[in-house]
């Protein structure tokens, strides 16, 4: 059975239940350090992040690391995110690097794999261009020291993708080919997953979450 834990989200209360996935030692009560405040977000506006476009849709911008970054639906048109193990309440979007040669679409695909174990899904839309973040001072030595690299922050492709398997297939352990990297999952609204997000990331994701407005509606 996969081992990972899903947290159910009521934003009305800060402590929340966990349908434990095959860990029956696991607490089933988790609370988050603050209360949830969800704003609504203006995700119809048009171009609101223009300046982090890439002019081009095939090179990312120099001095970026190429990424991926993938957002998965349920039928219920909820957002996969799930919480980091090493920066403690940060909650993401599954994302990673595209290997030299690979295809953006290929590396969603497989990144979501390692991450989750999902595999049952479907393409439906993709960002037509790159967009970058740049890391804190302090991330990017972190990263840059493990990478061996110098690079000022990530160039990212986002994607998509329908989910069309069970639940019981999601396993934070991954196809066990990479170190784990998060601890819960949820299925959130947009204004969660933004809510959740580091801060560093929130332009990105807006940006990501209104191009992708008209398939969570």
């Amino acid at each position: 059975m996969a081992a990972s834990r899903f947290v159910i989200f009521n934003p009305q209360k800060t402590c929340h239940t966990l349908q434990l996935l095959g860990k029956p030692s696991l607490p089933s009560h988790y609370c988050l350090p603050r209360p949830l405040k969800f704003t609504i977000l203006p995700l119809l506006r048009s171009n609101p992040f223009s300046a982090l476009r890439s002019s081009s849709m095939e090179a990312p911008p120099e001095g970026y690391r190429r990424n991926v970054g993938i957002c998965l639906i349920n039928p219920s048109k909820k957002i996969f995110a799930a919480s980091r193990l090493d920066i403690p309440n940060a909650w993401q979007m599954p994302q990673g690097g595209v290997d030299e040669d690979e295809d953006p679409k290929n590396a969603a695909i497989r990144e979501l794999r390692e991450e989750t174990g999902v595999t049952s899904v479907e393409v439906l839309a993709e960002v037509p261009y790159w967009l970058t973040y740049d890391f804190p001072p302090e991330v990017r030595e972190k990263l840059n020291h493990q990478w061996g690299s110098d690079w000022k922050g990530q160039a990212q492709k986002w994607f998509l993708l329908g989910f069309t398997g069970r639940e019981e297939e999601v396993n934070l352990l991954g196809d066990g080919t990479e170190k784990a990297e998060f601890g819960e999952w949820s299925w959130m609204s947009p204004e969660q997953v933004v809510e959740l997000a580091v801060d560093f990331k929130k332009p990105v994701y807006k940006e990501v979450l209104t191009v992708f407005n008209p398939y969570l509606q």
